[in-house]
C-alpha cells in the first residue's frame, strides 16, 4: 500500500508559477512510475505529466509542454510538478499517482493522492 500526499496548490494570477509536491509513504518508491493528472469541474480527469522510475524519461500533455516540469527525488520519496506561465485553463484539482512498472499517460495507476486545488485567475 502506498499513500500519496500532495501539497503546494493555491491561487495564482495568470502568468504566475506554482510548485506541487507529492510525498509517498513507501520504502520502494523507486519501483513506481509517477504521474500527475488534473480534473476541472465538469470535466474528465486528464493526464498532465509522467516520469519513469529512475527519472530519466518524462512525458507531458501537449497543453503543458514547455510550461510544466516533472521531477522526482528517489532519496526523499517525492515527485514534483513545477508549473510556470500558468493559464486560467490550468485551473483544476491536481492529483499525484503511482504505478508499478512503466509510466503511462492513461489513468491506470495503482495509487492516487487526495488532490490539491490549483486556481489561476485571469
Amino acid at each position: 500500500q502506498v499513500t500519496l500526499v500532495e501539497s503546494g496548490g493555491g491561487l495564482v494570477q495568470a502568468g504566475g508559477s506554482l510548485r506541487l509536491s507529492c510525498a509517498a509513504s513507501t520504502h520502494t518508491f523507486s519501483t513506481y512510475s509517477m504521474g500527475w493528472f488534473r480534473q476541472a469541474p465538469g470535466k474528465e480527469r486528464q493526464f498532465v505529466a509522467a516520469i519513469s522510475r529512475s527519472g530519466n524519461i518524462v512525458n507531458y500533455a501537449d497543453s503543458v509542454k514547455g510550461r510544466f516540469t516533472i521531477s522526482r527525488d528517489n532519496s526523499k520519496n517525492t515527485v514534483s510538478l513545477q508549473m510556470n506561465s500558468l493559464k486560467p485553463e490550468d485551473t483544476a484539482v491536481y492529483y499525484c499517482a503511482a504505478r508499478g512498472g512503466f509510466m503511462s499517460t492513461q489513468d491506470t495507476y495503482d495509487y492516487w493522492g487526495q488532490g490539491t486545488q490549483v486556481t489561476v485567475s485571469s
